[in-house]
């Protein structure tokens, strides 16, 4: 069954996780696939979810995420994630 719906946080974490661990501040932390995931899944897990089924409902979502409140916003909880997996790798 193809999804007919998407979180568009989930969205936003998957790409802003990619960009904060391809830079220098996290270089020392791993970056594998599984620590990846669950800074992914750790993060998510303390965002609301926003799930939309159309395009235009996607972009009015993210238009209202994208203020430089939101984004310090979930910056931090990634963030948090990144140095919580670091610690307590599973892997």
């Amino acid at each position: 069954m193809e999804r007919e719906y998407t979180n568009v946080m989930e969205e936003i974490v998957v790409t802003w996780v990619q960009v904060l661990m391809s830079g220098m501040e996290y270089q020392t932390f791993c970056s594998c696939r599984k620590c990846k995931n669950d800074i992914i899944t750790l993060s998510l897990n303390n965002l609301p979810n926003y799930y939309v089924t159309t395009e235009v409902g996607r972009k009015r979502i993210f238009g209202n995420l994208n203020t430089e409140e939101n984004r310090k916003w979930i910056n931090k909880r990634i963030i948090n994630a990144i140095h919580v997996v670091g610690e307590y790798p599973k892997h």
